[in-house]
């Protein structure tokens, strides 16, 4: 099986996956047991980040769970797409420069499972690219008015999707999309 990519984030109901300047800490009292989640982090390969999310806020800031992926629920290759490689490597981190070669590293380390993107702006460039193949968004019941959305397109343009689930957990309701177009 050939890995997919998969845009996976928690969004307020009103579109935005983080609050103004990239502050994540609105999401701690949202976060709680999903069991689609739960299913899905023994489903992902790999992680493929934005430079602004791996180097920004931590919804788990404080705690012990602080820097890991998924609240340290998954280990495994990651993936950042930057124009700033660091000189000092970090284990289990690879840092790359253009989107198709850390989308073919992520897909390869995957393993056929899913490459997790994560960050609005890699999620766009994969959309853009044509290599987006999923999209799934737990919305929780909190308008945050201002912040990152969860997509952005200058002058506007349709993106269609199919949907593939709904499902509820009591703090947030879960929408997973296949892109169609």
């Amino acid at each position: 099986m050939m890995s997919k990519l998969l845009y996976s984030v928690s969004m307020s109901v009103d579109g935005f996956i983080a609050g103004p300047g990239g502050d994540m800490s609105w999401l701690m009292e949202h976060l709680g047991p999903n069991p689609l989640v739960d299913d899905l982090i023994g489903d992902v390969g790999a992680l493929l980040v934005g430079n602004t999310t791996f180097r920004g806020d931590d919804p788990h800031r404080g705690t012990e769970k602080e820097g890991e992926a998924f609240g340290g629920g998954w280990s495994g290759p990651q993936f950042i797409l930057t124009h700033h490689i660091p000189d000092n490597p970090q284990p289990g981190i690879t840092f790359v420069g253009d989107l198709a070669t850390a989308v073919a590293a992520a897909k390869d380390a995957a393993g056929g499972k899913y490459v997790n993107v994560l960050g609005a702006d890699v999620a766009r460039q994969c959309l853009e690219a044509g290599l987006l193949d999923e999209v799934l968004t737990i919305v929780v019941p909190v308008m945050l008015g201002d912040g990152v959305r969860l997509f952005e397109r200058p002058g506007g343009a349709d993106v269609r999707l199919e949907r593939v689930s709904v499902s509820h957990v009591p703090h947030a309701t879960n929408l997973w999309y296949r892109v169609s177009g």
